[in-house]
């Protein structure tokens, strides 16, 4: 068994070779599937919900709740990303499920979603307190430390816990290959009888709870940040 990055699974002959891998095309699978997701709970919407409408409903309140109690009212803007980094996470672990690759055992995924959450934490303590405002809070070394730090753990945190998962699951679908080879002979070679239903009970935790609890500990920490971005604000008005 092989553990490595993700494949180069073909190349653009433009701009010197443009790479393709598997975290582009399953990042970009993902982003259709919930296109089309969305796209059928937001279909016919009606003044008096039903069906399908109402779980719609229920995820937005259930976000917009979230962020107004943790960041407070005047984050609410951030509450559609929130909502959507909160899908595009748990579907691109999820994915593992099917068989391929999930985009956030890839450092580059969560990376660029860290720099996003970094840059809505940078513009909300720009408008608190104005560009030159938020400047002074690099004149000590300290301070940069620290917010080069956030987009560096928020990154690592999403990503070598989906990954550990990932590989965990790994070793044990090779074992139980392994296992099945010894016991039944050349019908567990082809055939790896412990392989079925063995796997489903570790997956329950390491790809569903897991991808869950990453997913929702990346939104808490982003409403986190920008909620104290925003009590910053407060606070300079109060002086």
């Amino acid at each position: 068994m092989e553990i490595a990055g993700a494949k180069v699974l073909f190349e653009i002959p433009i701009l010197g070779g443009i790479r393709i891998t598997e975290t582009t095309v399953v990042g970009w699978g993902v982003l259709v599937f919930l296109v089309v997701l969305v796209r059928f709970f937001t279909s016919r919407i009606e003044k008096i919900p039903k069906g399908k409408q109402v779980l719609a409903e229920m995820y937005v309140n259930f976000i917009y709740g979230q962020v107004e109690s943790v960041a407070g009212k005047r984050a609410l803007k951030i509450a559609p990303y929130v909502g959507t980094i909160f899908l595009v996470s748990i579907t691109s672990s999820l994915s593992a499920l099917v068989g391929v690759r999930p985009p956030t055992v890839d450092i580059n995924t969560t990376a660029a979603w860290s720099l996003v959450t970094f840059g809505l934490i940078a513009a909300t303590k720009i408008k608190a307190h104005g560009f030159f405002g938020h400047l002074k809070e690099y004149l000590n070394p300290l301070n940069i430390i620290d917010v080069l730090a956030l987009p560096v753990s928020m990154a690592l945190r999403h990503f070598s816990n989906i990954l550990s998962g990932y590989i965990l699951m790994e070793l044990i679908g090779a074992l139980l290959a392994f296992c099945s080879s010894k016991l039944f002979g050349v019908l567990g070679s082809y055939f790896p009888v412990l392989k079925i239903g063995i796997p489903a009970a570790f997956s329950v935790y390491f790809d569903l709870f897991g991808s869950f609890i990453q997913a929702f500990v990346f939104i808490m920490l982003t409403m986190v940040f920008v909620g104290m971005a925003s009590e910053k604000d407060e606070e300079h008005k109060n002086i």
